[in-house]
């Protein structure tokens, strides 16, 4: 590669500043707001690939994407534009850029005492450039007192910097959480926290193969360094400012076209095993869940049905049923209706090569083609070969939503799992359609499950239009969280997983994708014993999707029961999750409609409080549930830090209040779930619900935890019939919680708004075992409201 040193001004067209670079190539510099700017560099010929997928501003592209060239979605601010001696500077109302000699980039923040800079391009070469290829790299200073987060799904601790990761979406069962890379999804963003400038991310979209070197490489003719580096594609990367981490994580899930807003039904527990469906008599199986689930009166929502079912001997072929195994596929859905639980099918994009259908979808087109020839691309795929589909052809889309329905949703099947979809295609120039412009597949390898999700998204709504979709998808790349639920993959079972899953999760939900979970108990290797999957189920009921899902060694499967030694300690985490089901969809809500991220780490919401800057093993489920579950074999005690939010804490289950910015230690059992709420919080929680579904829920109550002394909070709940497509255009209620308090006195002051109203008619208010002030309602001094007497806004 050559590094681009020379750069003159070429001019400047509206929001965009182009720079002309050695052998033919440009720099294009686009202020997009006052702290967001983007920087391309485009070869002699142009873009390598002139459309994006991830980037979506105005909440979703085109199928055949976003032309690169377009910056509709961005408000684009006047700037001012100096030549100086020092080199060319864009200034905006926050950001100050510098383009110094030889080529390099300096970022600055205006705050109170002036100009800081908070980040920096290396000034002995900043950009390389293939020559003969289309690879690039982007060299920045590395200050070692920066932490460094984001990349979504990545092992090991949360802070990266030291650290060297891939993006190759790979099918990586059986993981170590502490250390496999690559993993299964590609995301190219990172944000960075510095020691006085506030803090920056930078994202590239480009879905080639890329690494990222924070501080693991040293090279002796350069000052401390942090690279990106692509195999194929374009430098094309948006840098953005904020005072807070929090604030770059919610740019960044707006930036990537929001989030999904799925059913309510969906926050309930899902049941999931390979072992049913694998199964000879798959169908006795898994309508046996039902029965169980019956049998002991556990809360359960929906079940996700393992790719067994379209099983011909020990290989899977996708759309494909086994009728030996599932004799009557419409007795089941209709079982599975009746009991008012929702199945979820898995599908995958590969069609092994002997598929029924394999030779029709050939003859079709809708296979990537290989590199050197006209015939379908052959790739390893389930201990066999084929072809993988083109979700960038029209026909393969149109051909997947025909068998979507024909295949689930006419049986009753209304939900997609999108699975096995990483796209382990190795000939790097493997042809994609590419919507009429061949695009070869090292270019746009996370697209396809991005692609295929979309597809069965379109397919269940044409089916249905009446409902919100949901859908689950393994792999893909910023965007795929506009579709889907996703998951940290086939994760291992053993107890360091517990706690690296909850970092991986709060990786991905630092990089803005939101609505996230692990397989609970673990997937492969051997079947958790009591204490593990116990202590995994107290986790996982704190994450937006909350699925128990097993390959164990031994054939075993992970249920709830499956150790009736623990059962009531199972009951007991289940019957907390299904309290919490208000609080978690109105996170939800929060989270589509403002780009919250659901769960957090405690810096998110703390950034202050240095103690929350350290690795630790609490987490926020929105900013009010400090979660600090137990993850360490046989453990007597749990240590955790309280953080400095200026309020306090309070214990959920004992009500004891606790200062902030204090080291806890409590003594646990298997009985023990240590959860704390913030003081000045007002929780709302469901009263005895077996079901997600508003329909089946028996009231609401407001559990509201003060804090000390005099004080003003406010807390949202939002509710909806669960399901309605038009819920965020006003199909709605709102309520507004205010709590106010003296030394003498709390007051709760509710006010309502939206079109439409909970099926109960009234509202429980409680305060902990620890608050004896009295406490008013609307003025009046009550435990209880009715909904009639709510004034509506």
């Amino acid at each position: 590669m050559k590094t681009l040193k020379n750069w003159t001004l070429a001019g400047r067209e509206g929001a965009t500043v182009t720079l002309s670079l050695q052998g033919g190539r440009w720099m294009r510099i686009s202020v997009l707001e006052q702290d967001l700017i983007r920087v391309s560099v485009l070869g002699a010929e142009g873009w390598r690939l002139d459309r994006s997928w991830s980037v979506a501003p105005q909440q979703d592209v085109p199928f055949e994407g976003r032309h690169r060239d377009l910056l509709d979605g961005f408000t684009c601010p006047d700037f001012a534009l100096e030549e100086a001696e020092a080199g060319l500077k864009l200034t905006t109302g926050t950001l100050r850029l510098t383009v110094a000699w030889p080529l390099q980039l300096i970022w600055e923040v205006h705050l109170d005492d002036g100009w800081r800079v908070f980040a920096a391009d290396r000034p002995t070469g900043a950009y390389m450039a293939g020559t003969r290829d289309h690879a690039h790299a982007h060299f920045l200073r590395r200050d070692p007192a920066e932490l460094v987060y984001g990349l979504g799904e990545k092992a090991g601790d949360l802070e990266r910097s030291g650290r060297r990761f891939e993006m190759r979406n790979l099918d990586a069962m059986g993981y170590d959480a502490e250390t496999t890379d690559p993993l299964y999804k590609h995301i190219p963003f990172t944000l960075t926290r510095t020691p006085e400038a506030g803090c920056w991310s930078v994202f590239y979209d480009n879905l080639a193969n890329c690494w990222f070197d924070l501080g693991n490489e040293l090279d002796n003719y350069h000052t401390a360094y942090r690279v990106y580096r692509a195999e194929d594609g374009d430098l094309d990367y948006y840098m953005a400012w904020s005072p807070d981490l929090a604030g770059l994580t919610r740019k960044q899930a707006w930036l990537t076209g929001g989030t999904a807003f799925p059913p309510r039904w969906s926050l309930g527990y899902s049941g999931s095993t390979m072992s049913y469906t694998d199964a000879p008599d798959a169908q006795a199986q898994v309508a046996g869940f039902l029965d169980q689930i019956t049998a002991h009166q556990l809360p359960c929502d929906s079940f996700q049905m393992s790719s067994g079912y379209t099983s011909i001997g020990p290989k899977r072929y996708v759309f494909h049923w086994n009728l030996a195994k599932f004799p009557d596929i419409d007795a089941m859905t209709a079982q599975f209706a009746d009991a008012d639980m929702h199945l979820i099918a898995n599908i995958k994009p590969c069609l092994l090569h002997d598929h029924p259908r394999y030779a029709a979808a050939a003859q079709a087109g809708l296979f990537i083609r290989d590199s050197e020839g006209d015939g379908p691309e052959i790739s390893v795929f389930w201990d066999d070969e084929g072809s993988h589909l083109d979700f960038t052809n029209p026909a393969t889309l149109d051909w997947w939503k025909d068998n979507i329905t024909s295949e689930l949703l006419h049986h009753g099947i209304g939900s997609t799992w999108n699975d096995n979809n990483e796209y382990e295609i190795w000939d790097r120039g493997a042809r994609c359609h590419g919507f009429g412009q061949p695009i070869d597949i090292a270019l746009i390898r996370p697209l396809q499950p991005v692609l295929m999700t979309r597809a069965s998204r379109d397919a269940q709504v044409a089916h249905a239009p009446e409902v919100r979709p949901y859908l689950i998808s393994r792999s893909g790349a910023p965007g795929i969280q506009r579709y889907a639920q996703t998951w940290t993959g086939d994760n291992r079972t053993e107890w360091k997983t517990l706690r690296y899953n909850n970092r991986m999760g709060l990786g991905l939900s630092m990089s803005g994708i939101f609505n996230i979970g692990h397989d609970v108990g673990g997937f492969s290797g051997p079947r958790p014993g009591p204490e593990l999957f116990l202590r995994w189920v107290q986790n996982g009921i704190f994450h937006p999707r909350f699925t128990i899902h097993s390959w164990n060694d031994d054939a075993t499967v992970n249920e709830p029961w499956m150790y009736p030694e623990i059962l009531p300690q199972m009951r007991a985490a289940l019957a907390l999750r299904y309290q919490l089901i208000p609080y978690l969809y109105t996170l939800l809500w929060q989270a589509v409609t403002q780009h919250q991220p659901m769960l957090r780490p405690t810096l998110l919401d703390h950034p202050d409080d240095p103690r929350c800057r350290q690795e630790n093993d609490e987490f926020l489920l929105g900013r009010d549930l400090l979660v600090a579950t137990v993850i360490e074999e046989g453990a007597a005690a749990r240590d955790l830090w309280l953080p400095e939010n200026g309020t306090g804490w309070w214990d959920i289950h004992s009500g004891q209040y606790h200062a902030p910015g204090q080291q806890l230690s409590m003594p646990v059992n298997l009985d023990t779930m240590p959860v704390f709420v913030r003081a000045g919080a007002v929780l709302p929680l469901s009263l005895g619900a077996m079901r997600a579904d508003p329909s089946c829920d028996q009231g609401r109550r407001l559990a509201v935890f003060p804090a000390p002394g005099n004080f003003h909070d406010e807390s949202l709940l939002y509710e909806d019939d669960g399901q309605s497509p038009d819920a965020l255009d006003g199909n709605h209620w709102c309520l507004c919680i205010t709590l106010t308090g003296r030394s003498d006195v709390l007051d709760v002051t509710l006010t309502a708004a939206g079109h439409w109203l909970p099926a109960w008619d009234r509202l429980e208010l409680s305060l902990p075992a620890g608050e004896h002030r009295p406490l008013r309602v609307n003025g009046k001094e009550t435990k209880v409201l009715y909904l009639k007497d709510i004034p509506n806004s």
